[in-house]
């Protein structure tokens, strides 16, 4: 795993939400656990910062494991695609829960994320950027 992605937000233990870093090509997957609500939106902001200061470009969020997202874990969605996408990147959502699925349609998010319903998927993309490749390890 890449040094500059390692240090992620401090969880409390049993707090929401927690989060795990995989790679796949030149994409870094940010898995999500828990819920994105008021409480726990900071969380998953901070572990977008940092991802993206650290110079990941290719961001997956990966929300199978999100079982609950509130306006204000939507607002923190549509913050990551802009921090992403302002520093030259591209970011896709995963999401095979009905019930998220439904928000991001009643929404009309649908229309601004990319969505998969799985990892493998949303990792087979090719990011559109001419100098797409995998970052140094």
């Amino acid at each position: 795993m890449r040094a500059h992605i390692a240090a992620l937000p401090d969880t409390e233990d049993g707090v929401d939400p927690t989060f795990r870093i995989s790679e796949s090509g030149p994409w870094t997957v940010l898995h999500v656990h828990g819920e994105i609500d008021m409480a726990s939106a900071p969380a998953v902001r901070r572990a977008v910062v940092d991802l993206v200061g650290g110079g990941i470009r290719w961001l997956v969020l990966d929300l199978g494991d999100v079982g609950f997202v509130d306006s204000t874990g939507l607002g923190v969605l549509v913050g990551a695609l802009k921090r992403v996408t302002s520093a030259a990147g591209e970011m896709t959502v995963v999401c095979g829960r009905e019930n998220i699925l439904e928000l991001f349609r009643m929404t009309r998010l649908t229309a601004v994320f990319a969505i998969y319903d799985d990892v493998a998927s949303a990792c087979e993309r090719v990011p559109s950027s001419p100098d797409a490749e995998v970052p140094p390890r």
